[in-house]
């Protein structure tokens, strides 16, 4: 007797296009959003000054990108997958910290000693910088994601500029105050301490306006138009 074989899984559950519906823009969003969040954090060793007047991590100008994601996410699936996401990218930030820390402390060869202490220094993190990382990322990510939704609650699908930059906005307060106060507290001059707060604030803000606001009207535009 012939034995049957069984139906490939994934060829069952292709959708009427074709496509496997096993990878959908939610696996792609969630990958972004990962991925921007580390992408963040690493370069966020590196300082730059504005004009002489302010300095900035590198980091803060992709970090808004986490912000579009996120709202991306609270408009076309809710409140409840958008915070599922933002606690894996939570994990996964934890995790490189924690290798990236690890390789940090095992012994080398004399002859890679320069490689060695250069990965030393970037990836040695400050234990108070680490905690606010974390946290401003935790809480300014949810607050953005709860406030999409309640925004949304109020003006059905119409004015999603208000949602994505409203949101956003109250979002980067947490995540700007908790970042610096806990990175910084008590290291820096108070009035300093705030004109860091306003500047980082500010400039998140801005970037979320100008640039990820018009890309998350594209895209979830065509998401409206592609999901059942």
């Amino acid at each position: 007797m012939q034995k049957q074989v069984p139906d490939n899984p994934v060829e069952k559950n292709r959708d009427i296009e074709g496509r496997s519906a096993d990878f959908n823009p939610l696996v792609i969003i969630t990958a972004l959003m990962v991925c921007f969040y580390l992408a963040a954090n690493l370069m966020a060793v590196r300082v730059m000054d504005i004009f002489g007047t302010a300095l900035l991590d590198a980091g803060t100008i992709i970090f808004p990108l986490t912000y579009m994601l996120g709202n991306i996410l609270a408009e076309v699936w809710g409140f409840k997958v958008a915070r599922k996401v933002i606690l894996l990218a939570f994990l996964c930030n934890v995790i490189l910290m924690g290798g990236t820390a690890l390789a940090a402390v095992i012994p080398y060869p004399a002859y890679l000693a320069e490689t060695s202490e250069a990965y030393s220094m970037i990836f040695t993190y400050m234990p108070r910088i680490v905690a606010g990382s974390l946290c401003a990322f935790l809480v300014g990510e949810l607050t953005n994601a709860w406030c999409m939704v309640k925004i949304r609650a109020l003006t059905g699908h119409r004015f999603l500029w208000v949602r994505t930059i409203g949101s956003s906005a109250v979002g980067q307060i947490f995540d700007s105050m908790i970042f610096c106060i806990i990175a910084f507290g008590g290291t820096l001059p108070w009035g300093d301490l705030f004109v860091m707060i306003g500047t980082l604030y500010v400039t998140k803000v801005v970037i979320e306006a100008a640039l990820c606001t018009p890309i998350a009207y594209a895209i979830i535009g065509r998401l409206r138009k592609t999901l059942p």
